[in-house]
């Protein structure tokens, strides 16, 4: 049976960085303003520091989100854990900490809440990140009792960098993939296959009702990001997308009657 066929195991709407815009994204706070608006699925980044701990950060440099400079990458954890993740964002939020990834399931998963976790490597640290953010999240997963009657979802893990993927698949091949597109490059749809991927994540934009379609048929869950226009959301989840992520956390989702 085609698995595009079944119902979507998954939220259909997640919210961009935890509430990303409301709060500095992908720090706690975010989740937690998201989680009380009703939000229920989340996405994030998820990097490495310079001694390998998985934290939350969207950019290779420090500066458009904390108040330190240069590559996040090239940083320890303890160095990263004493910036202000919040201040940037406004003086409600200064003193707001980075984020690891270890603190982040230990809030969501008792929770309920799901996750996707986009690998988002500094440059030239694909494979790694991809290996150390697979191994971690299957650990912490399956200590909340992922993969057992009951327990948590496991989180889909996606990126736009398929060396990333890969390494993800060989450190932990139970976990659900999928990749990440902000444009159709030749041989994507090859690579997702060849990475074992269970769905594609699209630039809203380049979404077509035969396209989707013709992915659907293909045996991919279909996401589209950022969907930030309510008339677009519709459109898409009219053409048979599985899940739409978005920053509009209060006008969009899954607790608006038009939305559900």
């Amino acid at each position: 049976m085609n698995p595009a066929t079944l119902p979507w195991p998954f939220p259909r709407w997640i919210a961009h960085r935890g509430a990303g815009k409301l709060a500095p994204e992908n720090t706690l706070a975010a989740f937690e303003l998201g989680w009380r608006l009703g939000w229920r699925a989340f996405e994030c980044d998820v990097k490495l520091s310079a001694d390998g701990v998985p934290f939350l950060l969207h950019d290779a440099t420090l500066q458009r989100t904390t108040d330190g400079r240069g590559a996040a990458g090239a940083r320890t954890w303890d160095e990263l854990a004493r910036l202000d993740a919040g201040g940037w964002h406004s003086p409600a939020y200064a003193g707001e900490p980075l984020l690891r990834l270890d603190r982040l399931a230990e809030w969501a998963l008792p929770r309920g809440a799901w996750l996707n976790l986009e690998i988002k490597p500094s440059p030239g640290a694909e494979a790694v990140t991809g290996a150390e953010v697979a191994r971690a999240a299957a650990a912490l997963w399956r200590a909340h009792g992922a993969g057992e009657p009951g327990g948590p979802a496991w989180p889909l893990l996606t990126s736009f960098q398929p060396a990333a993927l890969q390494a993800a698949r060989q450190a932990a091949p139970h976990l659900p993939r999928g990749l990440l597109l902000d444009r159709l490059w030749p041989g994507c749809w090859a690579v997702a296959r060849s990475l074992g991927c269970v769905a594609v994540v699209l630039n809203h934009r380049l979404w077509s009702a035969e396209l989707l379609a013709q992915q659907r048929a293909a045996g991919w869950r279909t996401l589209a990001y950022t969907v930030n226009d309510a008339a677009h959301a519709e459109t898409l989840l009219g053409w048979g997308l599985d899940a739409i992520i978005t920053d509009e956390v209060e006008t969009l989702g899954p607790n608006r009657p038009a939305n559900t």
